[in-house]
This record gives structure tokens, C-alpha cells and sequence, in this order.
């Protein structure tokens, strides 16, 4: 989809499809301010239009430029957030594919928001509702029209709208990614051919990636990795992306590690096929996540040193499968006992986050669909955020969770009192994979904190990354969740006075 910024005139406007968001008791006097045809038409239509969110109502000029015009409601304009906006964009994008339109204009509206915001938050929306998934159908629907070109209407401030669309459609088109990813059928992405596609999207964006063969994850001890991959026929790899702009205004990077189990039977420990082993291509959505992050960070050119970590791996119940009571010696040099090879995402995890102490991070995030216990507490819509309990916990938190309100992908802050780990005691080990039935997302984040010594945020994501049922901008399916959030803490962080 091709995305511009224009300030022609309305009646200018040669679309199949002119889109105004407005806001409660407002319509009516947005009509008369652009009076000609497309005013008339609206203020004909606006008996019936209420103004309330994502309300929609459409309209037929009798004359002009733009075959049809529609206005979205935004409500209270005092209520209108980021996410509104987002949800108006996304609105637009349901009646463009209904009304076949091609060619689609959508106005900034007024609001306390920048128009560089604006126009972030609306091509977000209306770009991430657009996805479908078609990859595997003989015949897709031919009844679904694509928009080909999507045109910002800025009004006077043209410069700062076009900064905020280009930012939304980069952000929009990584988050794509990483949905395409989380789609894809689990034949096709296998540990091997996971990193043959990050190698492919680093050599487009502009990054560096490193895939480790099994030899090299031997030569690095990362008994987790290793354990949880004895069941496979595919060798796991370990897949390491940099992005060291010489502008870069740190040494130490930030790095980013995403769960890459590319495909969880739950090992021995089998999974129930129905709603749990059926939606498991989804467990490595924190890898995708990442992946489409690192896209976006490259392509928006963010002055500042990122990696990203992803150990892939599947979990199956083959060939040496790990067994509950298997004692396997981590990365960092601990012992884990395991007592459910379900558990497995944990075990990845924590090597990498212990590999990533070599290199002095100044921050790590790890995002893994890591517990059905998040889904429990949190359900589909908002994914878990925990990190240490020390003196700069709050600054973590506030910085993520701020990042996560911009974004549209929530958090919820989970507690991490040292009492939690008493549940991962072990009688044969330094700790166990698992805790008991109590509190199950916090005490898999107090195995991960076991082998972290920096500043570092865990979010587990198993219920916002994979959807049953659609929402305004997220399909059912893989949604990408993450990938904008970690941009926007990202960028934050590059850019400090910003905040």
C-alpha cells in the first residue's frame, strides 16, 4: 500500500473513497466548514450519525471528485487517544474494503495529538486492519479489494503529518512481518529456514545477522536449547541481529530476545490438541516480534546499538526427547531440573539471556508466549510485564509501559517478590522448570531472573500474539503484537527528551 501526505482541497481530492473522523456534535458544523458538494452530502446524511467511536456512515456526493464520503466517529474529542485514532484509521479501512475503494483519502481530525501523531496513529490503524492472509488458499477471496493507495489529508501542517505516516506505515509494515511469520505453516519455518529468512531480511534492511549451527550452540554449552531440541529431527539454531549505526549513541547495546519455538507439542509432556497443540505455530511470536522490531529500528534509522537474540528450536516427543527428571546444565552453568518438558520456552530463554550478559547490556527485553497462565490472568487483549525488584524497577516499568500505552500492544505489571522463587526449589538441582499451580507467568519469570544480572524486562505475550476472534486492527491469528511497542520503547530510549 502507498501512503502520502496531501493539502489540496478536499473537492480536489480524486479518490473513490474520502474518509473524515469527527468527533461528537461536531459533524454537522465539520460539513458546513467544507461546504460544495461533499459538505451538502453530509449534512443531508448527519441525522443519523451520532459522532460515537468507530461509528460509520456513508455517503454519496452529487457531484465532485470523490465518488463516496464517509465520516467515522471519534466521540468526545476530550476522550480521543492514540488508540481512537487508531481504531478511526482502522474503521476507514473496514468501509474501503466494503465499498470496493481503491483510492482512499482520510483527513486528520482536530485533537490535543501533534499532527505527526495523527498521522502515525491513522496509518497504523487503517494499514494493520487491511492485512489478510492468503497465503495457502487456491482461490482467495475475490470479493476482498485491496486499497492500492491510502492519502493523508493534513490540512496546513504537512511536514510534521508526513514524518508521523511514514513512521505508521514503517511500523505498520514490520508488525505485518511479523504476522506473516506467525502465519506461516510450521514446515516453513524450521529452525534452518528461520534463519535463512532473517538473513534475507537483514541483507534488505540493512542489519547484520549471525545464524549459530548446532556445533556452535555445543561449542557455547547452552544445555536449555540443546535439551529441548533432542526430540527433533531439525537442529536448533541460534539467530544473533545487529544494528550498530555509526551514529549510535550507546557502546553497550540493548538487546531484544524473542522465544523461537518455532513449533511446542509440549514434548513428552504432550499437549491436548484442541484450542492448545492447534495454535502452537504461534509460539514463537516473541521471535517474530523481535524480527519485525529489528525491521523497523533499521529502516527507521534509530541511532542507537540494538541486538537481537532468538534461539529457535521445536519441542516434540521424538527421537532423544528430554524427559521430566532429565538434569540439564544451562548456559550460565546452573543446573535445571526439569519436571514438564512443556515448560520448554523458559529453558531457550534463559540461555540466551545468559549469553547476553557477555555483552554488557544496558538493557534486555525478552518477549515469549511463555504461560496459559497470563491468558488466565490477563486474557487476549493485555500481555504480562515483570522485571527486578531493585532501585531502578519503577524507571523500567514506567519507560515500557509507556511505550506499551503509545503503541496500542498493553501491559499489565505483575509482581516479582523474592517469595515466588520458593516455588522452584529443587531437591537434585540448583532449580526446577516449573513452579506449582499458584501464580504460574510470575514464578516462569523468577526462573528467567536466575540468570540475568542487568537491568531487564520480561513480557510474556501467549494471549495478545494469537487471536480466535478479530479486533478492529488485529485478525484473528498471528497479530504482531510487540513489534511496536518494542519500536516505540526503542526509540524512546534513543531519543530521551522525547518521552
Amino acid at each position: 500500500m502507498k501512503v502520502s501526505v496531501t493539502t489540496l482541497s478536499l473537492k480536489d481530492l480524486d479518490v473513490d473513497l474520502l474518509i473524515i473522523p469527527v468527533g461528537r456534535s461536531l459533524a454537522r458544523a465539520r460539513a458546513a466548514q467544507i461546504g460544495g458538494p461533499i459538505g451538502e452530502a453530509l449534512s443531508t446524511a448527519l441525522m443519523d450519525f451520532e459522532g460515537r467511536p468507530e461509528e460509520t456512515l456513508l455517503c454519496y456526493p452529487a457531484s465532485g471528485r470523490s465518488h463516496r464520503v464517509a465520516v467515522v466517529g471519534l466521540g468526545y474529542l476530550e476522550e480521543v487517544t492514540r488508540e481512537v485514532l487508531r481504531r478511526a484509521g482502522a474503521a476507514g479501512a473496514h468501509l474501503a474494503m466494503k465499498t470496493k475503494a481503491t483510492t482512499v483519502a482520510l483527513c486528520l481530525p482536530d485533537s490535543e495529538f501533534s499532527s505527526e501523531v495523527t498521522g502515525q496513529t491513522l496509518a497504523e490503524g487503517y494499514m494493520l486492519a487491511s492485512y489478510e492472509y492468503n497465503r495457502y488458499k487456491a482461490h482467495p477471496d475475490e470479493e476482498r479489494t485491496i486499497t492500492e493507495r491510502l492519502v493523508l489529508h493534513a490540512g496546513t501542517d504537512e511536514k510534521s503529518a508526513r514524518r508521523g505516516a511514514e513512521r505508521g506505515r514503517i511500523e505498520a509494515e514490520a508488525t505485518i512481518t511479523a504476522r506473516d511469520l506467525v502465519n506461516l505453516s510450521p514446515h516453513e519455518k524450521t529452525p534452518t529456514l528461520l534463519g535463512k529468512m532473517v538473513e534475507r531480511f537483514g541483507r534488505k534492511y540493512g542489519y547484520e545477522v549471525s545464524v549459530w549451527d548446532k556445533s556452535d550452540i555445543e561449542k557455547e554449552k547452552m544445555g536449555g536449547l540443546l535439551g529441548v531440541n533432542r526430540g527433533s529431527l531439525e537442529p536448533p539454531v541460534m539467530i544473533e541481529m545487529t544494528w550498530k549505526p555509526g551514529k549510535a549513541g550507546n557502546s553497550r547495546p540493548v538487546v531484544l530476545i524473542g522465544k523461537g519455538i518455532v513449533f511446542d507439542t509440549g514434548g513428552l509432556s504432550l499437549k491436548p490438541t484442541k484450542d492448545s497443540m492447534d495454535h502452537m505455530k504461534a509460539d514463537m511470536a516473541g521471535a517474530a516480534a523481535v524480527i519485525g522490531a529489528m525491521e523497523a529500528i533499521a529502516r527507521l534509522d534509530v541511532p542507537l546499538y540494538v541486538m537481537g537474540l532468538i534461539p529457535a528450536t521445536d519441542n516434540r516427543p521424538g527421537q532423544d526427547a528430554y524427559v521430566p527428571g532429565d538434569v540439564l546444565r544451562m548456559h550460565s552453568g546452573k543446573t535445571v531440573e526439569v519436571l514438564n518438558t512443556d515448560a520448554e520456552g523458559r529453558l531457550i530463554l534463559a540461555d540466551a539471556l545468559s549469553y547476553a550478559k557477555l555483552y554488557r547490556p544496558e538493557v534486555v527485553l525478552d518477549l515469549a508466549t511463555l504461560t496459559g497462565a497470563q491468558v488466565v490472568a490477563l486474557g487476549s487483549q493485555v500481555a504480562a510485564v515483570m522485571t527486578q525488584e531493585d532501585v531502578d524497577a519503577d524507571e523500567r516499568m514506567n519507560a515500557v509501559m509507556e511505550a506499551a500505552e503509545r503503541s496500542g500492544d498493553l501491559l499489565h505489571p505483575m509482581p516479582m517478590y523474592t517469595h515466588y522463587a520458593d516455588a522452584l526449589k529443587s531437591n537434585v538441582a540448583d532449580i526446577k522448570n516449573i513452579g506449582n499451580r499458584e501464580a504460574g507467568s510470575i514464578t516462569a519469570a523468577k526462573f528467567l531472573e536466575h540468570f540475568v544480572d542487568y537491568p531487564w524486562i520480561h513480557i510474556d505475550m501467549a494471549g495478545p500474539s494469537f487471536l480466535k476472534t478479530g479486533l478492529p486492527y488485529r485478525p484473528a491469528g498471528g497479530t504482531g503484537f510487540g513489534v511496536r511497542l518494542l519500536t516505540e520503547f526503542i526509540r524512546d530510549y534513543a531519543y530521551p527528551k522525547k518521552r
